[in-house]
């Protein structure tokens, strides 16, 4: 069965190097609220450069698009796959870029932490790393990329090795150019909490300042500086 929904993947995912994708083991890794799926497959989707290298002092409203446009395509093609699943008689669900409020932890105001993380199963797909700014950093693309998933009842081998801890090494690019001093420079792996080397408090505040004074639009806090000055990924 693993066969029949590689292929697939590889005929639905556009072979363009835009895109990238991983299957993931997630065994004991969900939320209950995801009871009985244990494995995921990871979908990432390449920004584009222009774009992002105009954010070097923030976000403006040609990113605020692309990012608007970027999460309504992967919200489309993580649906079509799992309906595509469906007929294979596994049940799948998908899980659009930007969690929903179905998807936030009880606690959300306090943690600011919902019940499901792509960069999760991105990290177990072995597509990439958790940086120092809590960016999900693609070992292809570097930070420059969204991310959606599609959670399966089917056991899945993942097609390369999980990535366990961080790549960033002494880079420290990203922790000196956020404005709002949210990291700390620490180094991810799976035993380190978030909160250990980010502050998603100060990140979240900071990103909702500049894009309103950017955008004029305050449905959501983007920032993009460390997408871009990420060195992992850039041409």
């Amino acid at each position: 069965m693993q066969e029949r929904i590689v292929e697939l993947l590889s005929k639905t995912i556009p072979d363009d190097g835009r895109h990238i994708w991983g299957l993931a083991d997630l065994s004991g890794l969900l939320h209950e609220r995801f009871k009985g799926y244990g494995y995921g497959i990871c979908i990432g989707k390449r920004l584009d450069d222009s774009v992002i290298d105009s954010l070097i002092k923030g976000t403006n409203m040609e990113y605020y698009r692309l990012y608007k446009d970027t999460n309504a395509y992967l919200s489309g093609l993580v649906t079509d796959l799992a309906a595509k699943i469906n007929e294979l008689g596994i049940r799948s669900l998908s899980i659009t870029p930007t969690s929903n409020q179905l998807y936030r932890s009880p606690e959300y105001a306090r943690t600011l932490r919902h019940y499901f993380s792509h960069k999760m199963v991105g990290t177990r797909a072995g597509l990439g790393w958790i940086g120092k700014c809590d960016l999900f950093i693609s070992v292809k693309f570097g930070a420059r990329l969204r991310l959606a998933s599609v959670l399966v009842d089917h056991p899945l081998k993942p097609l390369q090795p999980p990535i366990d801890k961080s790549r960033c090494g002494k880079c420290n690019v990203c922790v000196e150019a956020c404005p709002a001093g949210a990291a700390n420079g620490k180094l991810w792996n799976t035993k380190v909490d978030r909160d250990e080397f980010y502050d998603a408090f100060r990140c979240r505040d900071k990103a909702k300042e500049v894009s309103l004074a950017a955008t004029g639009q305050n449905d959501d806090e983007i920032c993009g500086i460390c997408i871009s000055v990420c060195p992992v990924g850039r041409k």
